[in-house]
C-alpha cells in the first residue's frame, strides 16, 4: 500500500483437480487452511502474481487463462480479494518456506477445515461454472478471465 495505492490488491487461486477438489494450504505465517495467493506487487500483471502466488506456496504451475470468480474486500484492512478458479499445468504440491501443509479438499471439507471468509471464496470458486457473471455490467454469464490474449487458446 502507498499513498498512490492506498488499498493492497491480493490475488488467490483455488486450484481444483479432475475430483473437483480445491487445494488448500497452510501457510507459515497464518493459522488456518486457504487457497493460496498473495499481494499484487505494483509492478506486477494480475496473471503473473497469480502463477507466481501459487507457485510459491504450492510448487503448482497453473495453466492460463484462470477464471475470475470473485473479488472480495477484506473486512480486517484496506486490501481487495481477487480470487480465480485454476487448474494445475505442472507439478506437485508441497510444503516450503511459506507453506507448512497441503491438501486436496472436497466441497464439504473446505466448509469444516477453512474460516468463513476463505471457505466462502473457495466454495464460490468451486461452484463457478463460467466465472464471474455481472460485473461491471457484463451480461449473465460472461466469463472474466486473466491472462488470455485475443484468440488465444489455455494452456
Amino acid at each position: 500500500m502507498t499513498a498512490d495505492r492506498p488499498h493492497a490488491v491480493r490475488v488467490a487461486g483455488v486450484v481444483v483437480d479432475a475430483r473437483g477438489r480445491a487445494l488448500l494450504v497452510k501457510r507459515r505465517d497464518g493459522g488456518g487452511w486457504e487457497p493460496p495467493g498473495g499481494t499484487l506487487d505494483a509492478a506486477a500483471t494480475i496473471p503473473e502474481a497469480l502463477r507466481r502466488e501459487v507457485l510459491a506456496e504450492t510448487g503448482v504451475t497453473i495453466a492460463l487463462p484462470a477464471t475470475l470468480t470473485g473479488v472480495y474486500k477484506d473486512m480486517t484492512g484496506p486490501a481487495l480479494s481477487l480470487v480465480f478458479r485454476c487448474t494445475a499445468r505442472d507439478g506437485a504440491p508441497v510444503t516450503g518456506p511459506r507453506t507448512r501443509a497441503w491438501r486436496w479438499a472436497t466441497r464439504t471439507e473446505v466448509a469444516d477445515l477453512a474460516d468463513g471468509a476463505s471457505a466462502a471464496r473457495v466454495l464460490d470458486a468451486l461452484d463457478a461454472v463460467g466465472g464471474l457473471s455481472g460485473l461491471n455490467g457484463l451480461d449473465s454469464g460472461a466469463t472474466v478471465v486473466v491472462g488470455a490474449q485475443a484468440g488465444a487458446v489455455p494452456r
